[in-house]
């Protein structure tokens, strides 16, 4: 969701500044405009910069926090991974920059679900970002293992950031093209 909604924060609030990746607190009592609020975090202008706000901090901004959700129903009695649920995790992370799920931006390379011979199930992705030099590159991969640990019988992920073959804009789907205005 975009937005243009400007805010005091309720507490001092952990924050990432977009792109450099670098951890920053904001006070209680900054003014932060809301720009989006996608997939849980939310990207906020605050005095000439864009920082990142995880959904754990949510209340300092006066949000609710968003809770992973699973449904039980896909359990499955033999252990599988359902890997649409692992696409569908993977939909609800987005670029702090750019109000696209990464899937749509084409930033996902491989995902392959391993089964594990002592149990449980690892997966496996290769993902990239739009610029090699985005210091946001922890912070996605982090998104990533949160979310897609929440698919049932998960039992590890692992995110490898790749820069080969080199994201460009040919390798996001049409509708993310539409919404990016790039037609």
């Amino acid at each position: 969701m975009r937005s243009n909604e400007i805010v005091s924060l309720q507490r001092d609030c952990d924050a990432v500044l977009i792109p450099a990746g670098t951890k920053v607190t904001l006070p209680a009592g900054q003014q932060v405009t809301i720009t989006q609020a996608l997939g849980g975090s939310y990207t906020c202008y605050v005095e000439g910069s864009l920082v990142r706000i995880d959904s754990v901090d949510a209340d300092a901004l006066g949000k609710s926090r968003q809770t992973e959700s699973t449904d039980s129903a896909a359990l499955t009695g033999d252990g599988s991974v359902d890997e649409k649920q692992v696409w569908e995790q993977l939909a609800t992370c987005y670029d702090p920059e750019i109000p696209i799920n990464i899937v749509e931006l084409g930033l996902i390379y491989e995902c392959n679900i391993v089964p594990i011979e002592t149990g449980g199930n690892r997966v496996d992705i290769k993902m990239t970002l739009t610029a090699p030099g985005c210091g946001m590159g922890a912070i996605l991969q982090a998104d990533v293992a949160n979310k897609v640990k929440t698919v049932p019988n998960v039992t590890d992920v692992n995110v490898e950031l790749v820069f080969e073959p080199q994201w460009d804009q040919s390798r996001m789907t049409e509708a993310a093209r539409l919404q990016a205005g790039l037609f």
